[in-house]
């Protein structure tokens, strides 16, 4: 047991450090692009702290652990609204922005409502999986599209206010290669930010997993609750950490994007790569499918209050889990 708990204590240092050079890194990037945060942290900061569900999921598929990279699933985007958003707004009210209000968090309820009408026939299968999978391409495509717009429209914002300006003697070349060394810079702390948080969480992740068969845990509650916490640390660890710093923009979109990553990347490549789809247990069907969509559809609502997310709406979300997580030990 205490080799099992140091694995999770090492796994926290390793996320912490991860999740400070991550937002960093991503917040200098969109500064530097002028892409807003809000893009950022719905695209890179989002998929890559989704990558260790990614992983968890696809070797459990391959390994015939359907439970687990379901519960996986699942438990990460009720965990993912509940506790992240959760404990983000406790620490500091977080504002939310328009397009998220009317385009993101709107299309998470759709994909968790459709991703819940496949699985009603106790089966996601490969067809599902590929779907998925396309409408992932499709929302990359469209966010990395729209992010390039804006930067291009703030640049030339920029440069409009600066025509007509003195010259200053500057060296437009010497000014270029800094910009570059900046961004090949920043990018490197967002590849690295990215490496500790899947080596952190898959550290948590082994020690958790270690205590909780200890315990006697199923392998659907583990899946449910242990496996969805820890390979949601990383996305705990960069919200928080970017509510703290005041990109309250990178913390919001963090959360709703990664709730679609794992909707539509990770279920569906888990899917797509198992010859037989993923099976369903009637009991996902009847309880963990419904709560993952009616939190998704809860997020709206408290989102729109003020455009905001109170600390008391957080307090709120909290308290939530805690008690959907004591009916699953009870279950």
């Amino acid at each position: 047991m205490l080799v099992a708990i140091g694995w999770l204590v090492l796994g926290l240092a390793v996320l912490t450090f991860g999740a400070e050079i991550l937002v960093r890194g991503a917040a200098a990037i969109a500064q530097r692009l002028g892409v807003s945060p809000l893009v950022v942290g719905l695209t890179i900061v989002a998929f890559g702290t989704s990558a260790p569900e990614m992983v968890v999921s696809v070797q459990a598929t391959l390994r015939g652990q359907s439970d687990v990279a379901l519960g996986n699933v699942v438990g990460s985007n009720i965990f993912n609204i509940l506790v992240i958003l959760g404990l983000s707004a406790m620490i500091v009210p977080l504002s939310v922005a328009r397009q998220l209000l009317v385009v993101d968090a709107p299309l998470m309820i759709l994909v968790t409502a459709i991703v819940w009408l496949m699985a009603l026939d106790g089966r996601l299968g490969v067809v599902d999986g590929w779907l998925l999978a396309v409408g992932l391409a499709v929302y990359v495509g469209i966010a990395i599209w729209q992010g390039l717009r804006e930067g291009r429209e703030s640049k030339a914002a920029t440069d409009a206010g600066t025509d007509g300006g003195a010259d200053m003697g500057g060296d437009p070349v010497n000014t270029s290669a800094s910009v570059w060394a900046a961004l090949v810079w920043n990018a490197g702390l967002v590849a690295a930010g990215l490496l500790c948080l899947a080596f952190g969480s898959d550290f948590f992740v082994d020690g958790a997993v270690q205590l909780a068969r200890i315990w006697g845990m199923s392998e659907l509650v583990i899946g449910l609750t242990i496996v969805a916490a820890g390979t949601s640390l990383p996305e705990v660890a960069t919200s928080i950490t970017a509510a703290i710093k005041g990109q309250r923009e990178i913390a919001v979109g963090n959360v709703i994007g990664s709730n679609l990553f794992n909707l539509l990347g990770v279920l569906g490549v888990s899917a797509a790569v198992s010859p037989a789809g993923l099976p369903i247990s009637g009991a996902m069907l009847r309880f963990d499918f419904p709560v993952m969509w009616v939190v998704a559809a809860l997020s709206l609502p408290i989102m729109f209050t003020g455009a905001r997310v109170s600390r008391g709406e957080g307090l709120f979300l909290f308290c939530g889990y805690v008690g959907y997580t004591a009916f699953l030990l009870n279950r």
